[in-house]
C-alpha cells in the first residue's frame, strides 16, 4: 500500500471518532440544560406553592434518565469500536462520570419538587423563600461548570469548586434558622422538616456540580487535583437551645 492510500483511511477513522465524540458532548450539554431548568423550576414550585409546576419537574426527571442511558450507550460505542487512548480516553470517561452526576442532580431537584406537594397542603412557612438564594447559587455553579465543559476550561471549573464552600455555609445558616423556627412553634415542625430535606437536596446538588468540576479538571490536566476541597457544612455540630 502506498503512502497516499494509507493516509486516507487514517483520516477517515479520526473523522469518524470526532463525529461520535461530538454526539457524546452534545448529549452532556443537553443534560446540563435540563438539569439547570430542573433546579430553578423545582424551587420556584416550592416557593410559589405551585403543584402543577412541581408535577412537571417530577415528570421531566425521566428525560435526564433517558439522556444518561444514551450517554452510556455512546460511551460504550466509542470504547469498543474506537479504542480511544490518552486524552481521548479521558474525554470519554469524564463524559460518563459527568452524566452520572447530572442524573443525580435531576434526582435531587425532583425530590425538592416532591416536597412541594406536601408543603402546599400545610400552612405557609415564610422561610421557604430562603431556598431561593441557595438554588440560585447551585444553578449558577452548574451553568458555569457546563460552560467550562464546553470550553475545556479548568480555570472556570476551579471557580465552581471554590464556590461549593459558600453554598455549604448558606445551607448551615438556613438549617439553624429552620431549627429555631420549629422550636418557636411546634405547629411548623412538619413543614420545616420538609424544608430541611429540600435544603439538603440543594446542598447535595452543589456537591455534584463540584464533582463535575473536579472531573473536568482531570480531563483537562490529566491528573486528579491534589488539594481537598474546602467544606462549610457544619450542620452536624449545630445545636439550638430553647429560649
Amino acid at each position: 500500500m502506498d503512502e497516499k492510500s494509507s493516509v486516507v483511511p487514517t483520516r477517515h477513522i479520526v473523522s469518524a471518532f470526532d463525529e461520535q465524540l461530538d454526539i457524546l458532548h452534545e448529549l452532556i450539554r443537553e443534560m446540563g440544560r435540563v438539569a439547570v431548568r430542573q433546579i430553578t423550576e423545582a424551587v420556584t414550585a416550592m416557593t410559589e406553592r405551585d403543584g402543577d409546576l412541581a408535577t412537571a419537574v417530577m415528570a421531566r426527571d425521566s428525560v435526564l434518565d433517558d439522556l444518561e442511558r444514551k450517554v452510556e450507550a455512546q460511551t460504550m460505542r466509542l470504547l469498543v469500536l474506537r479504542h480511544p487512548k490518552a486524552n481521548d480516553l479521558r474525554d470519554v470517561i469524564a463524559a460518563m462520570r459527568i452524566a452520572n452526576n447530572l442524573e443525580r442532580i435531576g434526582d435531587f431537584a425532583s425530590n425538592v419538587a416532591k416536597r412541594t406537594m406536601v408543603l402546599q397542603t400545610l400552612p405557609e412557612v415564610a422561610l421557604a423563600r430562603s431556598m431561593r438564594p441557595i438554588a440560585r447559587s447551585v444553578a449558577d455553579m452548574l451553568e458555569l461548570v457546563m460552560q467550562a465543559y464546553d470550553e475545556a476550561d479548568d480555570t472556570k471549573a476551579l471557580a465552581v469548586r471554590d464556590k461549593d464552600e459558600e453554598v455549604d455555609r448558606a445551607y448551615t445558616a438556613l438549617f439553624r434558622e429552620l431549627l429555631t423556627y420549629m422550636m418557636e412553634g411546634p405547629v411548623r415542625i412538619t413543614a420545616c422538616t420538609h424544608l430541611l430535606f429540600a435544603a439538603k437536596n440543594l446542598e447535595r446538588i452543589g456537591d455534584h456540580a463540584t464533582n463535575i468540576a473536579e472531573t473536568l479538571c482531570y480531563r483537562v490536566q490529566g491528573q486528579p487535583l491534589d488539594a481537598a476541597r474546602a467544606k462549610g457544612d457544619d450542620t452536624a455540630a449545630v445545636t439550638v437551645m430553647p429560649a
